[in-house]
């Protein structure tokens, strides 16, 4: 059975026990006319260890900087999470980051990504704000999984984070009421 709850910085040593590794079928780039399909045929591994390190780090700064962490455990076993970044974001400062979000490869289908998406996007309503601002994985399974969550397109792209992962599809999840 699936258990989920907040994560703490002691939870930091858990992280590697996420499978990461997929099958990429499709990528998408952004382009003036919009996402373009680019065919893919390849595996993505696990973290190797530098990945893990960075993941790590990423983690412990937004926990210590007053963002939070919900994850999900079967038994013991860390099988995804979901990183809230505590920085606001947006012109009108009124974007928070979903700043990680992984489900391990034997547990993705389950509903736990939506549970943890959900989780973080209700917190990120209670600090105030009023989207969600995710920076996806180029891969057809992240961005058809924010999709299918409400998310879209942005116009704004956050300078920062495009510089950080000039690769990715940024989106936005509007938080209503």
């Amino acid at each position: 059975m699936i258990t989920y709850r907040i994560m703490n910085l002691h939870d930091v040593k858990q992280l590697h026990e996420v499978d990461r590794s997929e099958y990429i079928d499709l990528i998408y780039e952004v382009t003036d006319e919009g996402l373009v399909e680019h065919k893919q045929n390849h595996e993505c591994a696990n973290w190797d260890q530098q990945q893990l390190q960075e993941m790590q780090d990423r983690y412990i700064y937004e926990l210590t900087q007053g963002g939070m962490a919900y994850g999900a455990f079967d038994g013991l076993r860390l099988v995804g999470f979901g990183v809230l970044a505590h920085q606001f974001r947006g012109k009108e400062q009124n974007q928070l980051q979903l700043d990680l979000m992984y489900v391990s490869r034997a547990y993705r289908r389950r509903g736990i990504g939506t549970r943890i998406l959900t989780f973080l996007s209700e917190e990120a309503k209670k600090r105030g704000a009023q989207f969600l601002y995710i920076s996806s994985t180029e891969t057809r399974s992240a961005v058809s999984f924010y999709q299918s969550q409400g998310s879209e397109m942005t116009g704004e792209v956050d300078e920062e984070l495009y510089t950080k992962e000039p690769k990715d599809i940024h989106m936005i999840k509007e938080l209503n009421g």
